[in-house]
């Protein structure tokens, strides 16, 4: 049977580096960390005082009213959901040239509505519970963004959320990918958010021993690879995409950023939150990525890979991309968590957004912070951009949630137009 070529007509994005998909993808290119020390108070008394907060508040870019309905991971997802859209060549369900039975929504998020569902909790605690919002369940509910985006865009085929830790969005787009491929749909929007940078959550993973300590160098504590990394810096912010199938594309005359050519997901089924040492259900992901988009190991020339910057995680990863691209692998490696810190249930998709860039302009973005590496790596890692070459190119970007979620996404420069 012929596969449904599957192609993606829009990009945004909200992220550390940028209040949009250009200037990200820029902030990228340059080598910039967004992370930053907390100023807020509420940081005081936390052992881990850094965070990487969105460029652009999204409460300047929303109007107020619907910001105050709306929990920050909301507001991120429904600022880059609509920029992906409108990047698309599509307007609002009063001007939607799609068939809204044809076309559907899948955001995920791996945390949700946590500062929405701490607040209303610090406010019944304080005032009663008759001062609880109202608004308080729609907007702490984890499929929120793929809700109040469906409700702009006027998706009926059907919206969903993906929720698996850190795998979460890339495992949206998978999701996607198979209601285009199925015939469920023509057009889907896809992406994964988080905007949970609260005491709480950091307390937590600094308990956990995750998270980076290094306060007085904040913008040098996310190092994939390097012997001195000491944990993740947590993110926040969105990126989503528009895909649809090729023939629907090409029908209307979109603009083409590339192909979603396969996506592969398996399990670790070994720790709740370590990953399979020895990298093979990882590997299977790939693998598996791999053949649903016909190509073989020897055609992927770049890898975005999930580097967390955790000492066991990174590592791992390593082996699991030797594993499934081979010992001989020419792919160039990047880890962009170096800049953007993890933006968990959102990092996947803002890393196929990079990988799909990185195809689109044939330049690799660097990993910054990687001064001394692990020895025996094995493979190619970028710390400065690198140049692609000419021809078909194909990458992988990986994602690795908690539980042992484990997502690769396929994307290659098929189809491309406007380059």
């Amino acid at each position: 049977m012929t596969r449904t070529r599957v192609v993606v007509t829009g990009i945004g994005a909200t992220t550390p580096l940028g209040g949009d998909a250009r200037s990200t993808w820029d902030a990228m290119l340059a080598g910039t960390s967004g992370v930053k020390r907390i100023e807020a108070d509420w940081a005081d008394d936390l052992a881990v005082k850094i965070a990487a907060f969105a460029k652009v508040d999204p409460v300047d870019v929303l109007e107020r009213v619907e910001a105050r309905r709306l929990d920050r991971s909301a507001q991120l997802g429904v600022v880059a959901a609509m920029e992906a859209w409108a990047d698309a060549g599509f307007g609002l369900k009063e001007e939607n040239t799609v068939d809204r039975d044809r076309l559907g929504v899948a955001i995920a998020t791996g945390i949700g509505g946590l500062n929405t569902l701490l607040g209303q909790w610090d406010v019944q605690q304080a005032k009663g519970s008759r001062r609880v919002s109202p608004l308080a369940i729609p907007m702490l509910m984890a499929n929120a963004t793929a809700a109040n985006v469906s409700l702009r865009i006027g998706a009926r085929a059907g919206v969903h959320t993906p929720v698996s830790a850190c795998a979460s969005s890339n495992e949206s787009i998978s999701l996607g990918l198979d209601m285009l491929r199925l015939g469920r749909a023509d057009v889907c929007l896809v992406g994964g958010t988080e905007g949970v940078i609260h005491p709480m959550p950091i307390a937590c993973f600094s308990q956990m021993q995750a998270m980076s300590r290094r306060n007085d160098e904040p913008e040098r504590a996310s190092r994939p690879w390097d012997v001195d990394r000491d944990g993740f810096v947590l993110g926040e912010g969105a990126a989503m995409f528009v895909i649809e199938t090729l023939e629907h594309a090409q029908a209307r005359g979109a603009r083409i950023y590339g192909e979603l050519a396969g996506a592969g997901i398996s399990a670790d089924s070994h720790d709740i939150v370590q990953p399979n040492p020895t990298g093979q259900t990882q590997a299977a992901a790939m693998t598996k990525a791999l053949r649903e988009a016909d190509l073989s190991p020897r055609d992927i020339v770049h890898v975005n890979a999930h580097a967390t910057t955790t000492p066991q995680g990174d590592l791992t990863e390593i082996s699991s991309i030797l594993q499934s691209l081979g010992e001989d692998t020419e792919a160039v490696v990047t880890g962009t968590k170096s800049m953007t810190g993890h933006l968990l249930g959102g990092a996947g998709a803002l890393e196929s957004l990079a990988t799909l860039l990185a195809l689109y302009h044939r330049k690799v973005p660097p990993t910054i912070n990687l001064d001394n590496p692990e020895a025996d790596l094995r493979v190619d890692i970028a710390t400065s951009v690198r140049e692609l070459p000419s021809g078909d190119l194909a990458a992988i970007n990986n994602s690795f949630g908690f539980g042992g979620h484990n997502v690769a996404v396929v994307l290659t420069n098929a189809y491309a137009t406007g380059v």
